[in-house]
């Protein structure tokens, strides 16, 4: 059982780690090699020092005996075509030690209860096309595409982002 505890400044290193790592090894073939070549726990830290003062968005790890394993971010839907009563799950991530072992369903279970208690109606993500595993794991959950997509460049790769949708 994954301890999931909102982050402070001092979680800073272990979603820096999380972050890091977990691209690394999910995004490997899917976003250029020298993009994921300079991503490090300690710039990835630094982002996070910034991000957990200044975002509106909440931020949380998981630990497994101690040790940090997922992360994720939560808060308001930053769409611009979002209602008030949707919110957005920004980043949701487990190292590769535990994919398969429930790490991604507990964190998105905590999600769901936590918005849902916050009177969200919608939740939104955005996942990469490309990201066949991702998309297998939120449709499973029971999010559906809702045939939005974006384009953004990752060292002159463009990549389309779709949105997913899960009503609570």
């Amino acid at each position: 059982m994954l301890e999931i505890m909102k982050a402070v400044l001092a979680n800073a290193e272990d979603l820096g780690f999380v972050h890091a790592t977990s691209w690394k090894q999910a995004y490997r073939g899917i976003v250029p090699q020298t993009f994921l070549d300079q991503l490090t726990s300690e710039s990835r830290a630094t982002f996070f020092r910034k991000a957990i003062s200044i975002s509106q968005h909440e931020f949380y790890g998981a630990y497994l005996k101690g040790k940090p394993v997922g992360m994720m971010s939560i808060g308001h839907s930053r769409d611009k075509d979002a209602s008030e009563d949707t919110a957005e799950i920004s980043a949701i991530y487990c190292i590769a030690d535990v994919w398969g072992t429930g790490c991604g369903r507990q964190l998105m279970d905590f999600a769901v209860n936590h918005l849902k208690k916050h009177a969200y109606h919608t939740i939104s993500l955005w996942v990469f096309e490309e990201n066949r595993r991702a998309r297998k794991f939120y449709e499973k959950y029971g999010y559906t595409f809702d045939g939005t997509k974006e384009q953004s460049d990752i060292s002159g790769k463009q990549m389309t982002e779709m949105r997913y949708i899960y009503q609570l």
